[in-house]
């Protein structure tokens, strides 16, 4: 059995800073998101990917692939983000188990709405806290994070 290799004070250093920020940053768009436009991060980010998608919508495992959730996770988000109308599903051709989702006009235009806060307040708690090395080298390293977690499946 291999022994374990604990993390050094500059490891942990980094471990940490990044769960710290990363929480934080998240609560504070959630918190922003649920105020001003009464979308959740997981909702906004959903209709960010169907409007990115267009009139083709995108399948639900696609979907959950892309935002790295469950598909009851999935599941539960689009159902409330139907029944405000801002999305809808729809069986797929010639695939009895396969279900697209589509944003509508109404999902549309709350995305719209939504968008000039959200980026704002991106900009407030990260983006404009970094100079353009910083965000070079944060954009190359969780970049490079998250190609070796995809090629993992994780």
């Amino acid at each position: 059995m291999a022994e374990t290799r604990w993390l050094d004070s500059e490891e942990m250093a980094a471990w940490t800073a990044f769960l710290e920020a990363s929480h934080r940053v998240f609560h504070s768009v959630e918190q922003q998101l649920k105020t001003e436009a009464g979308l959740s991060h997981p909702q906004y980010e959903i209709l960010v990917r169907l409007a990115s998608a267009g009139a083709a919508g995108l399948r639900m495992t696609e979907l959950a692939e892309a935002l790295v959730t469950s598909k009851s996770g999935l599941t539960y988000q689009v159902d409330r983000l139907e029944a405000r109308g801002l999305v809808v599903r729809a069986a797929v051709c010639g695939d009895t188990r396969g279900i697209t989702a589509h944003i509508t006009e109404a999902g549309d235009t709350a995305l719209r709405e939504a968008a000039p806060g959200h980026v704002d307040h991106v900009r407030a708690v990260l983006i404009d806290r970094l100079d353009r090395h910083q965000l070079a080298v944060l954009a190359q390293a969780l970049g490079d994070v998250n190609a070796r977690l995809r090629q993992r499946g994780a």
